[in-house]
């Protein structure tokens, strides 16, 4: 462990006033800095998505996760509780914006904070960074490969989500997009709905889609991972909230 960060599993207030388990990682030689909410992907609150955490501490930025599958399997192993979850239909909407929130105005309390937060998420939570960039008043969107923003969930799926793509008038932050080729969740096509409809909106964003890769590029736990897609995307990350967040 690097004696120059600090990470600790927190319980915070969340939606609905629960507390919510969530895995903090932020740096303890940076005299002020900005902070990142950091949704997790489908498969859960698992070492993977920790080990993103953890990357932007490194980085000068406090990280917070919410365990989003906490109420309905508080202890399970990761691929459990999203079991669970999914055969739910996933996480409803409004209780994922309460959670976001929650671990937003969490990170906005912490006494060397420049005040400035950003949110990303990785597949559905894409999806849920991208809404949560639509609803709450976020610095920063970063949306990796989140499926379902502009198309309904294909038939026969467990998943019970609507597009948000409707919700684009409410963005106050600029968005990064980054996206796989060979996805189908979402499609090219459905990448390009998206860009077309926040440039009539005139909503600044940037997106970058990557040959070769498919979704969930960023997991270096899983066989998708395409190391040269994924180091191109934690440049453009971390460029875009240099920018962005200071």
């Amino acid at each position: 462990m690097d004696p120059k960060i600090l990470t600790e599993e927190i319980l915070f207030r969340a939606a609905n006033g629960d507390l919510v388990q969530g895995f903090l990682a932020r740096p303890l030689d940076v005299a002020r800095h900005s902070s990142m909410v950091v949704i997790h992907h489908m498969p859960g609150y698992d070492e993977a998505t920790k080990e993103i955490a953890f990357r932007f501490a490194r980085h000068g930025y406090a990280a917070l996760m919410p365990n989003l599958y906490w109420r309905e399997a508080p202890g399970s192993a990761p691929d459990e509780a999203a079991a669970i979850a999914r055969a739910q239909g996933g996480v409803p909407d409004e209780r994922l914006l309460g959670d976001v929130e929650g671990a937003r105005q969490w990170l906005h309390s912490l006494p060397n904070t420049n005040g400035k937060v950003g949110v990303i998420g990785y597949c559905s939570g894409g999806r849920q960074a991208f809404l949560a960039g639509c609803s709450l008043p976020f610095d920063a969107v970063i949306d990796c490969y989140g499926a379902f923003v502009v198309n309904q969930p294909p038939e026969g799926s467990p998943l019970k989500v609507k597009p948000v793509i409707d919700r684009a008038e409410g963005l106050t932050a600029p968005v990064l997009g980054l996206f796989g080729k060979e996805d189908r969740f979402p499609s090219p096509e459905e990448v390009a709905r998206l860009d077309e409809e926040l440039s009539r909106l005139g909503k600044r964003h940037v997106f970058h889609s990557y040959e070769g890769a498919g979704h969930a590029f960023f997991n270096t736990a899983s066989t998708s991972y395409r190391p040269e897609a994924a180091q191109d995307g934690w440049r453009r990350i971390f460029e875009f909230l240099a920018e962005e967040l200071g």
